[in-house]
């Protein structure tokens, strides 16, 4: 399997798992995940997430804003998905084929949309498969154990 078939899309729990100290497990994890994505170029995610990022980071996680700005910089950097109406289009698809909610819709439009095989999320079923996008709970599977296989 090629570099661009491990791309992973990052949900928003990912991220703000990064900044959780009440967690230590699921920080450590989510860090690592955060650091193998980077080194591997292969983090994708979009702009509600970014949003929904900062939103929460600066509101029910209390960072200061210029650190989530900050980091909401950098991860711009993960090549975020446009809004488009063929996007919302998409998303409608998948509301009515998975029958998931519109926000999470919205997720797995985006996930394909960046060309992801991977979405790491731990709000969908670990595992299951949306067309040919397979859900991955980092919670439950470290990165280099992913990378490795």
């Amino acid at each position: 399997m090629n570099a661009a078939d491990r791309r992973c899309f990052a949900d928003t729990n990912l991220l703000l798992y990064t900044l959780d100290g009440s967690n230590l497990a699921k920080q450590a994890a989510a860090l690592a995940w955060r650091d193998a994505l980077w080194e591997r170029r292969l983090g994708r995610l979009s702009w509600q997430v970014l949003n929904e990022f900062y939103a929460n980071a600066t509101g029910k996680m209390g960072a200061p804003p210029a650190t989530a700005r900050q980091m909401v910089e950098s991860y711009a950097q993960w090549q975020a998905v446009e809004f488009t109406l063929t996007f919302l289009q998409r998303a409608w698809h998948w509301t009515d084929q998975a029958g998931v909610d519109y926000w999470d819709a919205l997720i797995l439009a985006a996930a394909e949309r960046t060309g992801c095989r991977y979405l790491l999320s731990e709000d969908f079923p670990h595992e299951r498969r949306y067309g040919p996008m397979q859900v991955i709970d980092p919670f439950r599977v470290p990165p280099d154990e992913f990378f490795a296989s």
